[in-house]
């Protein structure tokens, strides 16, 4: 048997889809993800164009490289029930329903790896951690195609795809392109509520749920507030009005879908702290954000549930030990219509010198 077909081989007795491509990206591919970039459609992401001649040809870093083994987990897993107790609220994106996939795909790769090494090959391994372009190699090898939500997609798992990479030394066999079944439809478009799709297979990072509840640091502009809704974590709207998913139900074998990751407890957010955060939520991608950008993006959904039963701990909120979390405390009581509570916070010395207390206080809210 040949390195590539026992590579192949191996990834899907581990329950992977696979496919291969060559090392070289197209002109095209290149050239539209500079664009991209030179239009700040990255927002805050400045890891994205820190290595970006990596990213484009890593041939320049990876002088060994021919190829590219993808490698793709399925994530169409059904929800867990619902765990009694707490306040429940708001929406997690459904990837983060399991432990990290970082730590989940990681030692299979590494096994891939060693695997290589054994037939003579040089290989190595990233779960979304190093300067490539996953999805590209993923569209060029025939995985699937790249959607007008900027998503792999493909019939039968749809976009609800972990990607992960294996570098090799071994040319890449020939590969088919997956035929673009989107056709005329563009409901991810329509039904996007910040307008972050532009429907072209590209999205604008600057208008996206996702990014200001995950990557983004500081405080999320007011007029964004409207669009992320009850959106706690992440976002899913543009997969799930795919009808691609509809009938998506398979799902990678390491998957377990958790009560308390598809339905946090908000009170977690404002009564732990931080280190309490990290031993409960240890393993999960709850960490990248960590309790205090997890509490702001809980004070978002709050404010916009518009229950006054929620005010309790929206006044907890402002009084907590982080600025960014007061500061959003202070947004979510003005929505809330809580002007009394939110009279302290206007003479709060920490929120005037970080600035976090401009524009963030007014009663319009």
């Amino acid at each position: 048997m040949q390195v590539a077909e026992a590579l192949t081989q191996a990834a899907q007795e581990r329950g992977f889809l696979t496919a291969w491509a060559g090392l070289d990206l197209p002109q095209e591919t290149q050239q539209r993800y500079r664009d991209w970039l030179a239009e700040g459609k990255q927002a805050g992401m400045a890891y994205l164009p820190r290595n970006l001649e990596t990213r484009l040809n890593p041939s320049q870093r990876f002088t060994w490289a021919r190829s590219v083994l993808v490698l793709a987990a399925p994530h169409a897993y059904p929800p867990p029930p619902k765990p009694p107790g707490g306040l429940r609220l708001g929406r997690v994106a459904r990837y983060a329903w399991v432990r990290d996939y970082h730590r989940l795909m990681q030692p299979h790769l590494e096994a891939l790896e060693h695997l290589a090494q054994r037939l003579g090959a040089q290989a190595k391994g990233y779960v979304d951690t190093g300067p490539l372009s996953e999805r590209s190699y993923a569209a060029l090898g025939g995985l699937g195609w790249i959607g007008r939500n900027a998503m792999l997609m493909r019939m039968g798992e749809g976009t609800y795809l972990t990607l992960a990479v294996l570098l090799t030394s071994l040319e890449a066999p020939p590969a088919e392109p997956y035929p673009n079944r989107c056709g005329r439809c563009s409901r991810c478009v329509a039904h996007c509520p910040t307008q972050a799709l532009l429907g072209d297979g590209t999205l604008d990072s600057r208008r996206c749920i996702s990014y200001w509840t995950i990557e983004h640091r500081g405080p999320i502009p007011g007029e964004l507030w409207a669009g992320i809704g009850d959106w706690l974590f992440g976002c899913d709207i543009c997969q799930e009005v795919c009808p691609w998913n509809r009938k998506a139900r398979s799902f990678w074998q390491d998957f377990v879908p958790e009560p308390e990751l598809a339905y946090p407890n908000l009170e977690d957010f404002f009564f732990l702290s931080s280190k309490a955060f990290e031993r409960k939520y240890a393993g999960t991608v709850f960490l990248r954000p960590g309790r205090t950008r997890m509490a702001r993006n809980a004070l978002v959904v709050l404010a916009n549930l518009g229950n006054p039963d929620y005010l309790p701990l929206v006044r907890r909120a402002a009084q907590d030990v982080n600025p960014l979390v007061r500061a959003t405390a202070a947004r979510a009581l003005a929505r809330l219509g809580d002007f009394v509570s939110l009279e302290p916070l206007r003479r709060d010395p920490v929120l005037q010198v970080a600035g976090l207390a401009r524009g963030l206080l007014e009663r319009q809210g």
